[in-house]
């Protein structure tokens, strides 16, 4: 990206003839093109491309699944109740007991 800035840059002081670039070649002016180019070539060819694709694609996955776990309640709050109902069983049975109305006394 920084390669196609600058070089836009560049072309625009060329065309427009200010400063020290209007004198300069037509070569150094668009070489950042070619350099940018290059790059993408060699992103692509190392993966980089496709490796950061995948990342936001897992990225996006693991947000929606977790989105969808909470719809459903079977996000962190609920694994949060279980655990405090496996460690107090018997607190959990009086809870329900007091608010069952079928009960007697």
């Amino acid at each position: 990206m920084a390669f196609l800035l600058v070089g836009v840059l560049l072309l625009v002081l060329k065309i427009a003839e200010l400063g020290a670039v209007a004198a300069w070649s037509w070569w150094i002016v668009l070489a950042p093109f070619a350099l940018a180019a290059a790059w993408w070539g060699l992103a692509d060819k190392l993966g980089l491309t496709q490796r950061r694709a995948i990342e936001r694609m897992e990225q996006k996955k693991a947000e929606r699944r977790q989105r969808n776990l909470e719809a459903l309640g079977l996000g962190p709050r609920r694994d949060r109740r279980a655990r405090h109902a496996k460690a107090f069983p018997a607190a959990d049975a009086q809870r329900h007991a007091a608010k069952d109305p079928t009960t007697a006394d």
